[in-house]
């Protein structure tokens, strides 16, 4: 069983930055693929970036390719998430994630109505408030 914590979020002037974690606890983080999703109010649990067990391969949506980036240390068992230039329209709880089967790429392609099902792990959140 795989614990994840998130933390980093807050509240940010639009164009800001802010620098998420996720801390994994129970099992080494190595063997998941990795990934950050976002739910707003009223709106649909969304993809954000995903990351490869080694960290070799990322992959981003488009509406934020450019200004966040994901990365991870195996040894501290941590995933990032770093947010740039960010838009009221981003502002909500954004979610860490961790698969033990699929691929990054594969976790990033799934439809949102599979993501309860298909991956293993959610952590519970950390809300990322933006004013403009």
């Amino acid at each position: 069983q795989v614990q994840l914590v998130e933390s980093g979020g807050g509240l940010v002037q639009a164009g800001g930055s802010l620098r998420l974690s996720c801390a994994a606890s129970g099992h080494t983080l190595r063997s998941y693929a990795m990934g950050w999703f976002r739910q707003g109010v009223g709106k649909e649990r969304e993809f954000v970036a995903t990351i490869s067990r080694s960290g070799t391969f990322t992959y981003y949506s488009d509406s934020v390719k450019g200004r966040f980036y994901i990365s991870r240390d195996n040894v501290k068992n941590t995933v990032y998430l770093e947010m740039n230039s960010l838009n009221s329209d981003e502002a909500a709880v954004y979610y860490c994630a961790a698969d033990s089967m699929m691929t990054a790429q594969a976790m990033s392609a799934l439809p949102a109505t599979k993501y309860s099902y298909d991956i293993n792990y959610w952590g519970k959140g950390t809300l990322v408030t933006v004013s403009s």
